[in-house]
């Protein structure tokens, strides 16, 4: 039986920096890279010496999703290692986002996120890991960012109540919430006529995921990097949510 890692979102941002900086006691044959794009994915085989096997797939759709669902069936693996990094975002009025566009955040940032988890556990033994990728924007609502932001706080919710179930059977799950990255998520979230104005800080998307690899090992259930994401999370547990969303469309100056 081969021990694997699966990947999603592999070919840039944060789920490229997960498979790169991957700590060395995470021993596997075979990473799992899936992501939209083919010719990045290539790319990682170039970039490290890692044993790689792409999945060039879009995550929106079902057929994908059964596509892996069916390979575990037939290989059966061991799956060391999950981490669910794939998702997209659109910064926009609500009315002015496509049907399809709204619908297909959902559909990858959460249906796909828990079919992998569903599909991943029953491949998996002690000391497993999953770690699911949500944001700072978990923690609240957010205004001209809401279905990404409630497709988030999704992500947080369902992560830590399943991190609970699976710790008596010895698996770990680790939610990640970073604030804005330096990554090419903003390519396809922003659009010409911009919205959101104000980023008060970027992260580079290298140490995001340091710091998830370390709470990882320290069986953490959140990791949040950075002193500016960090007060913003204890702020929207202090504050009112009507008042977050004030201030919030404020600095963006939004009505």
């Amino acid at each position: 039986m081969k021990n694997i890692a699966i990947i999603t979102g592999a070919s840039s941002g944060i789920g490229k920096e997960f498979l790169l900086n991957m700590p060395k006691n995470i021993e596997v044959d075979e990473i799992w890279a899936i992501a939209r794009e083919k010719n990045l994915l290539e790319n990682l085989k170039v970039e490290t010496k890692l044993n790689i096997r792409t999945f060039s797939i879009d995550l929106e759709k079902e057929t994908s999703l059964m596509k892996i669902k069916d390979l575990l069936e037939e290989e059966k693996p061991n799956i060391k290692l999950l981490i669910n990094a794939a998702g997209f975002g659109k910064f926009e009025k609500s009315t002015n986002i496509s049907l399809e566009d709204s619908v297909g955040m959902i559909k990858v940032n959460d249906i796909a996120l828990t079919s992998l988890c569903l599909m991943a556990i029953p491949y998996m033994k002690k000391n497993s890991n999953i770690i699911n990728i949500a944001s700072v924007a978990a923690f609240q609502p957010v205004p001209y960012i809401n279905v990404y932001a409630a497709s988030k706080a999704y992500v947080l919710s369902f992560s830590r109540s399943l991190g609970k179930e699976l710790s008596k059977e010895g698996i770990h799950v680790l939610t990640v919430c970073p604030f804005w990255t330096k990554t090419k998520f903003f390519d396809r979230a922003v659009e010409k006529n911009k919205v959101i104005k104000k980023y008060v800080v970027m992260y580079e998307p290298t140490d995001v995921v340091r710091k998830a690899y370390i709470d990882m090992q320290k069986k953490k259930s959140v990791s949040v990097y950075g002193f500016i994401a960090n007060v913003q999370r204890v702020l929207c547990k202090l504050l009112p949510h009507n008042f977050v969303m004030s201030i919030w469309c404020k600095q963006q100056k939004l009505k």
